[in-house]
């Protein structure tokens, strides 16, 4: 039991290590990268396929 806790006590220490890792590398660039991401990016609509023709076919 006791090695149990121990493992549990080093997993959760380590995954609180990699968040704030992750959390204070992406907090800086992304104000940059969001602002000149929105205004050059366009999005594309694409029609979808009517399978349905094809479904009451089969069944």
């Amino acid at each position: 039991m006791l090695s149990f806790f121990t493992i549990l006590l080093i997993l959760v220490g380590a995954n609180a290590v990699f968040m704030v890792f992750s959390l204070s590398g992406t907090s800086n660039g992304r104000k940059k990268s969001n602002d000149t991401v929105s205004k050059t990016r366009s999005s594309k609509v694409y029609r979808l396929q009517n399978f349905s023709s094809k479904i009451k076919k089969a069944v």
